[in-house]
């Protein structure tokens, strides 16, 4: 329906408002800190509210198949550039991801970040609003321009509060999503003048192009283009290098939203734009897809199991749980496909969890090498049972939210291609092993290093315990999470966004 309030409007405008609010107290951490975590609870409020209104919104007649609220205004009409946001199931599910992870990201940086607060503060609400953009755009220009808005407050985050190589780190980071982002704008602008050419009508509209009639070679050089920029957000291999230096150098914040949300717009892209655009050319390169996201999966998890360094450990990881989105997405399957929407949002709470958690103990012991740690059980017994739910959680036991995701797409990849699924499934076995090898070595064996740790504290245990119980929900009630998707799937399954 078209909603009378624009709801959607205000979930990208209000952190862009909180901006503007901070302004005035920019170098005062003890109010701005309370002021932006408000705006962010706030906006997270928001996404739960709509997600209890959804049902309802759903029954009501709607322009655009399965969108329970829509905002459509003209905005460059001479370009044919619309202002139009939707809300689906699928967008309902990454917005209320993206305020979630947000709350996360300024929680565990309450006492990491003390220079420059102000300007940190200002760049979380400003990425917070260009990735509410993205989930909810459905005219190409608009979904280019949050795009590019997102990247730029993370290019920053990067530089100014990361570690290490961060400069390395941050032009690495800016060199790949920058050729993918240039590469796919040259797309949808060869998209609108194909349209133009063939209705004589300018439009960056979802809806609208996808009228077009493109022969396979056309649509093949397009879906290139679109594939290549998303699969840098994936990151599928061999376009990953630049994820392990960015989650290593980055600060706990910026590890949690890049694995929690921007890796997810490569995916949320794919699926709402690159299949249904380019459908016969998806068709044919579903194989290159399908073999990429295998060897990705194993590639990361043997790499994973070479590293010292917790925090790139979880990054390889990162890149091994991604591969299962990938195959659930090829296998454009009903069963398949909501498993990989499921497990983009599962992805999200889990390691987003365990980059909070090593961020902790990096506070604490300044350092994050494995060698240095053991017999943590017995010393810091909080933070270790919420480090092992975490990574029982990471490999997929039953009961926990990971098993859904992958559960499901295993199961829709076998209907599609039973070997693709028997190869994925020793990613599974893979995961396992040097998940153990890390619980193994930092909570349960010998201590090796006298480091003085502290346990959580109030704010860290609530956090965790939030994050646990979000993770238990999803992984034995999954229902409510799959009904909301239900249709949006039937419907892109159907060839309609």
């Amino acid at each position: 329906m078209t909603n009378s309030f624009p709801l959607l409007s205000f979930l990208v405008l209000l952190p862009l408002a909180g901006c503007l609010l901070l302004l005035p107290v920019w170098k005062r951490p003890r109010v701005a800190f309370p002021l932006t975590l408000g705006i962010a609870l706030a906006e997270f409020a928001l996404t739960l509210r709509l997600f209890a209104d959804w049902q309802g919104m759903a029954a009501l007649p709607s322009r655009l198949p399965g969108f329970f609220l829509l905002e459509d205004l003209p905005w460059i009409p001479f370009l044919g550039i619309r202002y139009t946001l939707g809300l689906d199931g699928i967008s309902l599910l990454m917005v209320m991801l993206t305020a979630f992870t947000f709350c996360t990201a300024l929680l565990v940086s309450w006492r990491a970040i003390t220079e420059k607060t102000g300007m940190f503060l200002f760049l979380m609400l400003l990425m917070e609003s260009g990735i509410m953009g993205v989930f909810l755009a459905l005219d190409l220009a608009l979904f280019y321009l949050f795009w590019e808005v997102m990247l730029i407050p993370m290019f920053f985050l990067i530089g100014i509060w990361g570690h290490g190589r961060r400069l390395y780190s941050t032009v690495k980071f800016f060199l790949f999503t920058l050729a993918g982002s240039l590469l796919m704008l040259l797309a949808i602008i060869a998209l609108h003048l194909l349209h133009a050419q063939q209705t004589g009508v300018a439009t960056f509209g979802l809806y609208e192009l996808l009228q077009n009639r493109l022969p396979l070679e056309t649509q093949l050089w397009l879906y290139a283009a679109f594939l290549l920029a998303f699969a840098i957000k994936f990151p599928l291999f061999p376009l990953h290098t630049w994820l392990p230096d960015a989650h290593t150098d980055a600060p706990t914040a910026g590890s949690v939203i890049l694995a929690g949300l921007l890796l997810k717009t490569g995916s949320y892209g794919l699926i709402r734009f690159g299949y249904p655009l380019f459908p016969q050319a998806a068709q044919v390169l579903t194989p290159l897809v399908y073999a990429l996201a295998l060897i990705g999966l194993v590639y990361a998890s043997l790499v994973a199991f070479a590293q010292e360094d917790m925090k790139r450990l979880i990054a390889y990881s990162s890149i091994g749980h991604m591969g299962y989105v990938a195959i659930g997405i090829a296998a454009w399957q009903p069963v398949a496909l909501s498993g990989a929407i499921i497990q983009m949002a599962n992805h999200g709470v889990t390691t987003g969890a365990l980059f909070c958690m090593v961020g902790m103990l990096d506070e604490r012991a300044h350092t994050r090498d494995i060698r240095a740690f053991g017999g943590l059980w017995g010393k810091v017994p909080l933070w270790s049972f919420f480090f092992l739910l975490f990574s029982l959680a990471s490999v997929g036991l039953p009961g926990l939210n990971n098993f859904v995701g992958e559960f499901l797409v295993l199961a829709g990849t076998m209907k599609q291609s039973p070997l693709v699924a028997a190869l994925a499934f020793v990613g599974i076995v893979l995961t396992l092993i040097y998940t153990v090898r890390l619980v193994q070595e930092v909570l349960f064996q010998q201590e090796r290093q006298p480091l003085p740790l502290l346990d959580l504290n109030r704010r860290e245990l609530c956090l965790l315990a939030v994050l646990a119980l979000l993770n238990i929900w999803m992984g034995i009630h999954p229902a409510p999470l799959l009904d909301l998707i239900h249709t949006p799937v039937q419907l892109l399954i159907g060839g309609v966004p």
